[in-house]
């Protein structure tokens, strides 16, 4: 059974905590080059692998006793909410051209922009901890791999637009203070099991 406020809650997490990564910006150039929907593919492909296996993690982290997760997952995301506020903003990468248009070699450059850029990025992490938190795989599956493809879908298709009207840094703010918040009730938890 799939809880909607589970996944939203992940959803709302993820796609702050992702907008202001590089991963973004990647996707903002790919999309500015290459048809959007052959970068989405190879993007969505990427985002749907690395939840796959931050799920996985997060799956296992249950086995541990409640109040171990619940530390585990609070100093992750306090750690996660210092990251957020010390990153000053990223740079945007320089992204290798495929040779032609065609969907396998822009959708596999999409792919593997994605799959080596967001290996063990705080997202991932994030995840793997709400996976370890909720204990529901696919409330937190479903959550993270919307939330990754919607901002996806936003860098390829407007990110600059968006960019200009919502500064980069209070996004980066709110995601931040959403972990924060988070990091300190895993905390509480632990202290009052």
């Amino acid at each position: 059974m799939i809880s909607i406020s589970v996944m939203a809650l992940v959803f709302g997490v993820i796609f702050l905590a992702e907008l202001p990564d590089k991963t973004a910006l990647a996707g903002l150039v790919l999309g500015t080059r290459y048809r959007a929907s052959y970068v989405f593919a190879g993007v969505a492909a990427a985002f749907l692998l690395h939840v796959v296996l931050a799920v996985a993690a997060g799956s296992v982290l249950t086995l541990l006793p409640q109040q171990i997760v619940h530390v585990i997952t609070g100093v992750l995301f306090l750690g996660g909410a210092v990251v957020l506020l010390r990153n000053k903003g990223e740079e945007e990468e320089e992204v290798r051209r495929p040779e032609n248009q065609s969907f396998w070699k822009v959708s596999g450059a999409g792919f593997m922009l994605i799959l080596v850029a967001e290996f063990g990025d705080l997202t991932q992490i994030m995840t793997a901890n709400l996976a370890a938190r909720y204990d529901d795989p696919l409330s937190v599956g479903l959550g993270a791999v919307l939330g990754l493809w919607a901002v996806a879908g936003l860098g390829i298709v407007g990110g600059k637009a968006l960019m200009k009207r919502v500064p980069l840094r209070l996004i980066t703010k709110i995601a931040a203070v959403v972990m924060l918040v988070l990091g300190a009730w895993s905390m509480y938890e632990a202290v009052s099991a």
